[in-house]
């Protein structure tokens, strides 16, 4: 029989429908899939809920939910825009991601390049330049190569002044600047050249890379060149002792006090995620970085996006503490001249300094591992299927031990929302 404190509990709670599935990543953390329902208690935060699954209680992403009135079906996601293009629009409609990325000097230069090593080939070419931003590559290559047309497309509202920049460096003779989506705007001729900067945060996220593959299908001529024509997602074990500190550690005797107890709220809110813009020492990466996944950019379709799955295995090359792995790309032009170089832009710690820097996936728990000892298992980034510019990046790992250390063996599984 239930009793009435029960009957109050219940209803201070609210139910909730999951819009698609989600795998738990430690014990505190429910998995489910998608259309369950699940009863909140609370809203610690804005991002994570204490919430109820068949008797069963833990931490849910509040974004994985939507609510659901008596009565009424399932909300449906079409209602919002799934590819929030107000806000990502938004964004690069103002100066402060431009100056990001312009700012990027190895990013800038590297189109550079490109464009310059291929100028005598590219003079009798036509050009599109997709999501062009303040339209410096198209500014590039009626400058240096001279093409007959380069069609500067870009959605935000930077266009206007992309408009305005073009014609104040005198190249609105060779550059049209077209304003609108790729999907939906209009050229009077195919392209031989298709180019673009469309690489997120652990290369997909923001997904703008689907756009880059529906020009390609429409616009781009038989036998045409993508710049870049390929790209690669790289993985490495690595030690975060400073990261780890301010975030973890901090909590067992601050000014004397032990405040362990705050230790599994702050996994929650720092570990969960995954780290953007970090910058990892190459002496913290514990084993050669391998390659996890490879894109043709002449092949790869837009189905494919939906889940991308790499394998791992690494060598641990020295004794230390296992606290993540870190994530980054490399992307590669290839020449439009026969035996010509390749160029590549790096975004790795060996490399120059890029405004993505690098992505670190924290462990919830720390590993002591040895040299000799191996790691390996698979990376797996599955779209969300509601809201299209974000992704779930789900690791598995096995560490086995070498024959020094035979009883180093241990297995974990961890997913990481980016960022619904």
């Amino acid at each position: 029989m239930q009793t009435e404190k029960e009957d109050e509990d219940d209803a201070s709670c609210e139910e909730y429908v999951a819009r698609s599935d989600f795998t738990g990543s430690g014990t505190d953390q429910l998995s489910f899939s998608r259309g369950d329902r699940l009863l909140v208690h609370a809203k610690p935060s804005s991002e994570w809920w204490w919430a109820e699954l068949q008797g069963v209680i833990g931490y849910v992403p509040a974004g994985y939910l939507s609510q659901d009135a008596a009565g009424e079906e399932e909300e449906d996601p079409s209602i919002e825009d799934p590819w929030q293009d107000e806000e990502y629009f938004g964004n690069y409609g103002t100066l402060r991601l431009h100056l990001e990325m312009l700012s990027d000097k190895s990013r800038t230069e590297a189109y550079r390049q490109v464009i310059l090593r291929n100028s005598a080939s590219l003079s009798s070419k036509r050009v599109m330049d997709l999501g062009c931003g303040t339209g410096i590559i198209s500014l590039f290559c009626a400058q240096l190569a001279r093409p007959s047309m380069v069609y500067a497309v870009e959605a935000s509202s930077m266009a206007e002044y992309t408009r305005q920049l073009v014609k104040q460096n005198g190249c609105d003779e060779v550059v049209t600047v077209l304003q609108g989506r790729a999907e939906e705007i209009e050229l009077p001729e195919q392209v031989d050249v298709l180019v673009s900067e469309w690489m997120g945060n652990c290369l997909l996220f923001e997904f703008m890379v689907e756009s880059v593959l529906l020009a390609r299908d429409r616009w781009l001529r038989d036998g045409g060149t993508m710049w870049p024509s390929s790209a690669a997602l790289t993985l490495v074990p690595c030690q975060a002792d400073s990261y780890y500190a301010e975030k973890m550690a901090f909590w067992e005797r601050p000014y004397g006090l032990d405040f362990t107890p705050l230790q599994p709220l702050a996994q929650q809110e720092f570990f969960t995620k995954p780290k953007f813009s970090h910058i990892i020492d190459p002496c913290d990466c514990l084993a050669a970085p391998c390659d996890v996944i490879s894109l043709d950019m002449y092949t790869l379709q837009v189905g494919d996006l939906e889940q991308m799955k790499g394998q791992f295995h690494f060598c641990v090359e020295k004794s230390a503490v296992f606290h993540g792995f870190t994530a980054w790309f490399t992307v590669c032009f290839k020449s439009l001249e026969a035996g010509g170089a390749t160029v590549e832009l790096n975004t790795g710690p060996n490399s120059g300094p890029t405004h993505w820097k690098q992505t670190l996936f924290m462990l919830d728990r720390p590993v002591s591992v040895c040299a000799g000892d191996s790691i390996s298992g698979t990376i797996v980034l599955q779209r969300n299927p509601v809201w299209r510019r974000h992704m779930t990046v789900t690791l598995h790992w096995t560490i086995k031990g070498s024959t020094d250390n035979p009883d180093n063996a241990q297995a974990g599984t961890k997913s990481f929302p980016m960022w619904r």
